[in-house]
């Protein structure tokens, strides 16, 4: 099981926030962005966020660094680090096996995370065999995407997807980006897609819009 950060807006949660952070960062990257999140209408709300393990990056000469798995390329069409995003994959669905054991339905977990987090929270949620309240994807791209059409679930056709990407994003290009969103539409997903003048980061218009679309999901789950 992955070390973990975990916070709660009240006792007894009935909903869940799954947030995986980018690359080189740690668990503790996201937790001042859930503060801002005012999520109250939709009852106490337990947020996780995990540490990736350490692992050599080849894109970063060999540097070990916590991610998800090793890059290899940033652009469209690098080879990319199955068994690595296998094996993360499987990591997270340790976490959302653990909250539907501590009484938190699938339809109550939103699994989102930022670039890397972003990458293997749609690795993870398309392939989730029950309908996840959402997936958010922050400044990322859908990996194994010639392989998603066969592997996902039919619920997760059922559950709602929020892509954020910087235009100037000098990192995960803004290309790579719409091309995940358009191929995920394209596949009868439903994907509500947000543009932001900033590079590979965060601002604050997006975490006001991200956190309506929290409120929607969590509110109809």
């Amino acid at each position: 099981m992955l070390d973990i950060i975990e916070a709660e807006s009240g006792p007894d949660p009935t909903a869940t926030i799954l947030i995986l952070h980018g690359l080189g960062a740690d668990g503790n990257d996201f937790v001042p962005i859930a503060e801002e999140l005012e999520l109250g209408q939709v009852g106490p709300v337990r947020f996780i966020f995990p540490h990736a393990p350490v692992m050599p990056v080849t894109l970063n000469n060999g540097y070990r660094m916590r991610a998800w798995y090793d890059i290899l390329g940033f652009e469209e069409g690098a080879p990319q680090d199955e068994a690595g995003l296998r094996h993360s994959q499987q990591l997270v669905e340790a976490l959302l096996k653990r909250e539907k054991e501590r009484g938190v339905p699938a339809h109550r977990i939103v699994l989102g995370g930022f670039s890397q987090g972003c990458a293997i929270s749609l690795l993870t949620g398309l392939r989730h065999p029950e309908r996840l309240a959402g997936i958010m994807g922050l400044s990322g791209y859908l990996p194994l995407a010639d392989k998603t059409a066969a592997e996902r679930s039919s619920a997760s056709l059922r559950t709602p997807i929020f892509l954020a990407h910087g235009s100037h994003d000098e990192v995960v290009a803004l290309e790579r980006a719409e091309s995940s969103r358009d191929t995920l539409q394209a596949l009868g997903h439903e994907v509500e897609w947000h543009e932001y003048l900033m590079g590979h980061a965060v601002n604050p218009l997006e975490i006001e819009e991200l956190n309506a679309w929290l409120v929607r999901v969590l509110s109809a789950a």
